[in-house]
C-alpha cells in the first residue's frame, strides 16, 4: 500500500522525522538550509490548503504524466527539482526565522493539511488533484525533503 498522509502511521512518521530536525541539521544536496526547507514544506501544505496562491508552472511534459510519475511510481523523487516561485526559498517562499518557531508552524500546518477536507483543486506542476492525490503528495514531498536532511 502506498504511503500517504491518509494513514495515521505515515502522519506519525512525518511528525517524528520533522521533530527530529535541529537548526544544525546538514543538507545532503540542494541549496536550502534546514530552516528554509522547513518553511518550504510549510508553504507547500499552505498552498494545498489554499492559504497561499501559487500560479501554475509550465512543465516540459504534460501535467497528467508528471502527476503519474510523481505520485504512482515506486521511486524516490529526483534531487534539485525546481519549485513554483511562490514556494521557492530565496524567491517568493517564506524566509526562515527562528528555527523552533518555524518547525512548530510546519507541524501545525501538517496536522491541518491532514485534517483539511477542501484541498486545492490543482497543484501548480501536477495539475488537477483529488484529496487522495494531495495526501499522497503531502507524504512524498515531506519524505523527499526530510531525506535531504537525513531525517
Amino acid at each position: 500500500m502506498p504511503k500517504t498522509m491518509a494513514r495515521e502511521s505515515c502522519r506519525a512518521e512525518m511528525i517524528r522525522r520533522t521533530a527530529s530536525l535541529t537548526s544544525a541539521s546538514q543538507r545532503q544536496w540542494g541549496s536550502m538550509s534546514v530552516g528554509g526547507m522547513v518553511c518550504h514544506l510549510c508553504d507547500g501544505y499552505r498552498m494545498a490548503m489554499r492559504e497561499m496562491t501559487v500560479e501554475p508552472v509550465k512543465m516540459p511534459i504534460p501535467a497528467p504524466v508528471v502527476k503519474f510519475l510523481s505520485l504512482r511510481l515506486p521511486m524516490p523523487w529526483p534531487k534539485n527539482i525546481k519549485s513554483a516561485e511562490e514556494v521557492t526559498q530565496g524567491a517568493g517562499g517564506t524566509p526562515p526565522g527562528d528555527f523552533r518557531e518555524d518547525q512548530a508552524r510546519l507541524l501545525n500546518a501538517l496536522e491541518r493539511f491532514c485534517a483539511c477536507s477542501q484541498l486545492a483543486p490543482a497543484h501548480p506542476m501536477l495539475g488537477p488533484m483529488l484529496q487522495e492525490d494531495w495526501l499522497r503528495w503531502g507524504y512524498l514531498h515531506a519524505h523527499h525533503h526530510l531525506r535531504q536532511f537525513s531525517a
